[in-house]
């Protein structure tokens, strides 16, 4: 049986649709139905039921992805032997937040490189995450710690947001010296229907008054608003305190503590490259608590 036709079922199992899965495997949807198609003539069998919202395993499907999987953990055992023997190499692909991401990660991501030249990284910081449990991610930095699936998961880290302001839209509009004046103050947020996670409905839990008048699905968007003078927002403070034209306020009275949760597949953890990188993680992360947490740059 070919194993890369089994790679291509396995990522349609695991992802659900025929694009999901062309992404995963880097292939175009029409080649990825072709070759589904193939495996299902090899078998005799129909292995996915096609609908609506995307394709879904039939009982013979079921049956299938049990083998599939044994022989994908084969695989990687071969693979995890000849990286023990040859040094450290192979992709990582990292889910995690924009935020965390691209205000904190991608900064300090040379130095890994330059350790592990033979790795390379796959860095998906956007809104939402890619699941573990389905292989779309190796690693993925989560807001909330899953509730279940073949998953290992420990606390990476706490963080703190704040509210910040740029010194010039003080300069123009007045000090913000309560959250009652910050109720009066234009806002920068999230667009509501397009939170993707509960732990990002900062502005209520300041305040139930507090509502965004510009709002942006992305958190780097509002903190180039929020520099440029539109308003007030929340920002982690790994994000605000680095950026020169911000200005913290209200550090009394709104301190946003939040979880950077580290999730990784049961059958990933003892991989070298991927112990490899969380251990480069975990390091950088001891070493920023301050920053993370909000204490070294006090405005």
């Amino acid at each position: 049986m070919n194993w890369d036709d089994m790679r291509v079922f396995l990522a349609l199992a695991r992802s659900g649709t025929l694009a999901r899965a062309a992404a995963l495997v880097e292939q175009d949807a029409t080649t990825v139905a072709r070759r589904i198609q193939r495996l299902e003539a090899a078998l005799a069998t129909t292995l996915f039921e096609h609908g609506a919202t995307g394709q879904t395993l039939t009982e013979s499907g079921h049956r299938l992805l049990a083998h599939a999987e044994a022989m994908e953990a084969g695989a990687r055992a071969v693979a995890q032997q000849a990286e023990s023997g040859a040094g450290l190499g192979g992709t990582i692909r990292i889910s995690v937040s924009e935020g965390f991401g691209m205000g904190f990660m991608a900064p300090r991501l040379p130095g890994f490189t330059e350790a592990h030249p033979g790795i390379a990284l796959d860095l998906i910081a956007s809104t939402g995450f890619l699941n573990p449990s389905r292989r779309e991610a190796d690693i993925a930095i989560m807001l909330a710690r899953p509730k279940g699936g073949p998953l290992i998961a420990a606390k990476l880290t706490d963080y703190r947001l704040g509210v910040y302001a740029s010194a010039d839209y003080l300069a123009a509009t007045g000090p913000v010296e309560s959250v009652e004046a910050l109720t009066r103050r234009r806002l920068v947020g999230y667009v509501p229907d397009l939170i993707f996670a509960p732990e990002l409905r900062y502005l209520a839990e300041v305040d139930e008054r507090l509502e965004p008048a510009i709002r942006s699905s992305s958190i780097s968007a509002q903190a180039l608003l929020i520099a440029g003078g539109a308003g007030c927002g929340i920002l982690p403070c790994f994000m605000g305190d680095r950026h020169p034209a911000l200005v913290r306020l209200l550090a009394q009275e709104v301190a946003i503590e939040r979880s950077f949760w580290l999730v990784v597949h049961r059958d990933m953890r003892r991989v070298a490259r991927i112990e490899a990188f969380i251990g480069w993680l975990r390091e950088e992360v001891s070493a920023a608590q301050p920053t993370l947490l909000g204490k070294a740059f006090k405005k």
